[in-house]
């Protein structure tokens, strides 16, 4: 085999991988987040529901891209996965008390500024969420990146 076609086989494995590890990601997250919700009966807050409407989606689009070896996947994942990580960093900053919201974020009922939001007792729900969604959303960047190759 030539180097050159060793080296288009070995991109396109690195972008499957890659692909996988998003995908790998999305469903911890979203396993996470139903775990958390339904099991520990915790409700989430409005924030939290603007997360999973972009985090729930990712399981399938990127599950279905890796079974079928979709190298281009990122382009129809990625809006939803910065989408998602947009909100979770804004999220994270009103929980922070970094920025001051103008509407409140969170009603009595459901609140994400209690201590049990915190996975450990200092680890913000939000926080986690925007680990998730910056690790899908740079897993995806690598696909691209290695699919281009």
């Amino acid at each position: 085999m030539s180097s050159v076609a060793s080296r288009s086989t070995n991109h396109a494995r690195n972008a499957a991988a890659w692909l996988t590890m998003a995908w790998v990601t999305a469903l911890i997250a979203t396993l996470s987040a139903v775990f958390i919700g339904e099991v520990l009966g915790r409700t989430p807050c409005v924030l939290c529901w603007y997360q999973r409407i972009f985090m729930f989606p990712l399981v399938v689009v990127l599950g279905v891209a890796c079974y079928r070896g979709d190298l281009g996947a990122w382009r129809y994942a990625l809006p939803l996965a910065g989408a998602g990580a947009g909100f979770a960093a804004y999220h994270t900053l009103l929980y922070w008390r970094v920025i001051e919201p103008e509407i409140v974020a969170c009603s009595a009922e459901a609140s994400c500024s209690g201590a049990g939001m915190a996975i450990f007792g200092s680890i913000p729900l939000p926080f986690l969420s925007l680990i998730a969604f910056t690790f899908v959303v740079l897993s995806l960047l690598l696909v691209r990146f290695h699919s281009k190759k």
